[in-house]
């Protein structure tokens, strides 16, 4: 059985939570007592996880490189999120404003962490991302994520392009996020089934991707920066969107929007 681990409060405290595969223990370094460790300790309790009390040093081994705050969970490698495995999001027509956020061959792990963070801020329903040529759940961006990791469904296909074309094909809009193009984000609509595409660090999009999309687009900017940070396009992206269909149910519902 292959292992690995997730270090960090917020993201062992989400993994305790989900309905999927737990942690099969949880290891705290002999120097935490306090208040953090005692209510992960009740709440391992409840979910039958056991705790095991190490020398920090052993953490440290075990996570090297990660920010692990003295905790780390012990869970099956392949022991995915609720929904990370299973591609019904593929599969299922969608539901009348149903978004989803497909990353392709992002790199770093804190910036799909970041995306995650973004995605469940605004109601997105699952991450896409490539199979090959991206980072995957690292127990890095599982730790940044906050614990977004666990309850964002990350879906992970092996034909990027091909995904996009069935989502398609089930009714989304297909919208590709590209500094080149001259539309404006801010001039489309971005309500009802949509897929919010945004490539890689440095290289944006592949080809077949752009082919896939519906439209392409781009984030307005002044000054002499020519893009900004995966994680940040994307969140800009989300939000524009998620303040779209605020405003469209605002509009449906006959409420006055509020003054500024």
């Amino acid at each position: 059985m292959i292992e690995t681990s997730i270090g960090g409060f917020h993201a062992v405290s989400a993994l305790l939570k989900r309905s999927g595969p737990g942690p099969r223990e949880i290891l705290v370094a002999d120097s935490r007592n306090d208040k953090r460790v005692r209510a992960l300790r009740q709440a391992a309790a409840r979910a039958g996880v056991p705790i095991r009390v190490v020398p920090r040093a052993e953490l440290d081994r075990l996570s090297p490189g990660l920010h692990h705050q003295g905790v780390l969970a012990i869970i099956e490698a392949d022991a995915q999120p609720a929904g990370e495995t299973a591609l019904g999001v593929l599969e299922v027509p969608p539901t009348p404003d149903q978004m989803l956020l497909a990353l392709d061959c992002v790199q770093d792990p804190h910036n799909l962490a970041g995306c995650l963070g973004t995605a469940e801020a605004v109601g997105v329903s699952a991450v896409i991302i490539p199979k090959d040529r991206s980072v995957g759940l690292t127990p890095v961006a599982r730790a940044v994520s906050v614990g977004a990791s666990e309850r964002v469904p990350v879906v992970t296909v092996t034909h990027f392009s091909r995904s996009l074309q069935q989502l398609q094909s089930l009714g989304y809009w297909i919208v590709g996020l590209a500094g080149e193009e001259s539309e404006s984000l801010y001039d489309l609509k971005l309500t009802g089934p949509l897929v919010l595409v945004v490539g890689a660090e440095g290289s944006g999009l592949r080809r077949l991707t752009k082919e896939r999309c519906d439209h392409l687009a781009r984030i307005p900017m002044q000054g002499k920066i020519e893009s900004l940070n995966v994680s940040v396009a994307a969140a800009v992206c989300m939000y524009e969107a998620y303040r779209q269909r605020l405003a469209n149910q605002s509009s449906q519902s006959g409420r006055s929007r509020p003054r500024a």
